[in-house]
């Protein structure tokens, strides 16, 4: 079996990287924070000092990162060490500029690659129910497949590298364009005073039904937890990196920037860490009514 690097602990490659290591594969894990490297460490992974040791170490370097900068330095430090035959598969939701260039990096080493995003949420990852959007040549694809298979339970090869990455940027926007959306909805059903398990029969009911508003409110905000399943600023960040690749692409994406600046509004509410649901919470106060709640589903 071959031995897999992890880099990035965070609230999803955690989780991702512990059910890697339950099914019993060789792992040798990085990040910055001493902490997050306990729990995998008492999994039985093995740790290493510093991205480099990692690339030494491993033939599958997964890397799960907050954003294109740290997605670039951490891949430049990889090939530093690179070995014909490696394979790096970058799982962290960047723009396609980061992918394609790490891509084209890999090539020239003689490094596979292989970017492949993580849908769903926290608590899915920590089950081991996580979707993945993959960009992959077919033998990349076929070698990473049992590692996905570990960590989630749906996997979608979009296409070659570069495919998931932007399959990611598609889901995202809706995702969190709908997030938004339901927020005004329930915003204004509280200030016209009606019943919260009433209206919510009826949106979820009709065409206006959508994941978010039937999984992830209910047991988020809602339910008066505002813990982040996915932080308000990971969704700004990530309609960032939409807006811009929409440009590049010359496609205009005017509800989605209206959007991204009721994020801007929670940010600078001191929401940015809490789950983007908060921008329920954030429009009430706006509004000034209550933020309504109820029971999280069993």
């Amino acid at each position: 079996m071959e031995r897999v690097g992890f880099i990035g602990l965070g609230t999803m490659g955690g989780p991702m990287a512990a059910n890697l290591r339950r099914k019993q594969v060789p792992m040798v894990v990085h990040d910055l924070r001493a902490e997050a490297t306990a729990r995998l460490v008492a999994l039985g992974a093995e740790t290493a000092d510093g991205v480099a040791a990692v690339a030494r170490a491993a033939d599958v370097v997964i890397t799960m990162l907050p954003g294109p900068k740290e997605v670039a330095a951490t891949i430049a430090t990889i090939l530093s060490e690179a070995r014909p035959g490696m394979l790096v598969m970058d799982m962290s939701t960047v723009d396609p500029e980061t992918t394609d260039a790490a891509a084209a990096a890999c090539r020239a080493k003689e490094v596979a690659f292989v970017d492949a995003p993580v849908g769903r949420l926290s608590q899915h990852a920590e089950r081991g129910e996580s979707l993945f959007m993959v960009g992959a040549e077919a033998a990349d694809f076929a070698r990473v497949r049992p590692l996905l298979e570990a960590m989630g339970t749906t996997i979608h090869h979009c296409g070659g590298p570069g495919a998931g990455t932007r399959t990611k940027l598609v889901n995202n926007l809706m995702t969190v364009c709908l997030c938004a959306l339901n927020a005004e909805a329930l915003t204004l059903a509280s200030a016209f005073g009606l019943d919260l398990g009433t209206t919510l029969a009826v949106l979820n009911g009709t065409t206006a039904a959508n994941g978010q508003l039937s999984v992830n409110y209910p047991n988020k905000a809602l339910a008066g937890d505002l813990s982040p399943g996915f932080m308000i600023d990971l969704a700004h960040k990530d309609l960032s990196l939409i807006l811009a690749a929409g440009n590049a692409a010359k496609v205009p994406l005017a509800a989605t920037a209206a959007i991204r600046e009721l994020y801007s509004i929670a940010r600078g509410a001191g929401r940015g860490r809490q789950d983007m649901t908060a921008v329920l919470d954030t429009l009430c106060d706006l509004a000034g009514v209550k933020a309504p709640r109820q029971a999280p589903l069993p």
